[in-house]
């Protein structure tokens, strides 16, 4: 009684800090908790990987809900960001299909784990780079339909495939194919990590691959992962962009150091 009491007290810390955090970025919650709760290793990663998508589900819902009611909107280019959507939809069916099928050719979830947690260091190196060359790289604004659905599924197979929601490389595509400001990236992320995830829990049902969890600690990581979206859309709106891009920056070194350890433990 007592372990699961305190297994509990860690997956709604996590899903609640790493919302809250993700959501004033514009990441996601899940690129935070599934390095975390690999890390800790209290559940399977098949088990973390779904758990962490529903999180990050809901978490976009409700934040999508909110920005959508509030001045946030603006940032918002539907048009655009639906493109990417539509793709991400389609993106989060194949990355699911990806990693069943990974699982089903190792049959051994720590090879999985490595591989994901490999793919995560270099997308959040990658980034770290990208971000501190920003001003010296030159960003273009993608207006074709065909390209943003490609782009979007892109971004859709990588955060269904790692259980991330959208992570980073969101934020770097968006800025970089759509010179979008840091801000109105993470608006958009959001937006676009919703379909995804969508699609790929929808996925997950159909084709029966749901892994064993307690529903206790469904319901515990859902309900820390909408009320750190909703407090984390609201900080979003009151600080400035500058304190955002800070924000993310030091949140990418704590995840790249996670990551690399990881990749290790499940490497052995």
């Amino acid at each position: 009684m007592l372990e699961e009491f305190i297994s509990n007290i860690i997956f709604l810390t996590v899903s609640f800090s790493a919302s809250l955090i993700g959501s004033i970025c514009g990441i996601g919650g899940g690129i935070i908790i599934k390095p975390i709760l690999d890390t800790v290793g209290i559940m399977s990663v098949s088990s973390i990987s779904f758990l962490s998508g529903c999180t990050v589900l809901a978490m976009s819902i409700i934040s999508v809900y909110k920005n959508m009611k509030n001045s946030i909107n603006r940032n918002l280019n539907y048009k655009i960001s639906t493109l990417l959507g539509v793709g991400a939809a389609i993106g989060g069916i194949l990355g699911n299909r990806i990693f069943q099928n990974l699982k089903l050719l190792f049959n051994n979830d720590n090879k999985v784990g490595a591989i994901q947690a490999f793919i995560l260091v270099i997308i959040t190196v990658a980034t770290l780079i990208y971000v501190k060359n920003t001003d010296k790289i030159e960003t273009i604004d993608i207006k074709n339909s065909y390209l943003c659905i490609l782009i979007g599924l892109v971004l859709g197979l990588i955060s269904a495939f790692l259980g991330i929601g959208g992570g980073p490389i969101n934020l770097v595509l968006l800025s970089y194919f759509f010179s979008m400001e840091t801000k109105v990236a993470a608006a958009n992320s959001i937006y676009i990590i919703m379909f995804s995830q969508i699609t790929s829990f929808l996925s997950t049902l159909i084709t029966r691959n749901v892994p064993e969890f307690n529903i206790d600690t469904l319901i515990i990581m859902v309900l820390g992962g909408i009320i750190g979206g909703l407090l984390g859309s609201k900080i979003n709106r009151n600080i400035s962009t500058k304190k955002v891009d800070n924000i993310f920056m030091y949140l990418i070194l704590i995840i790249i150091s996670i990551n690399i350890y990881n990749f290790l433990k499940f490497s052995i």
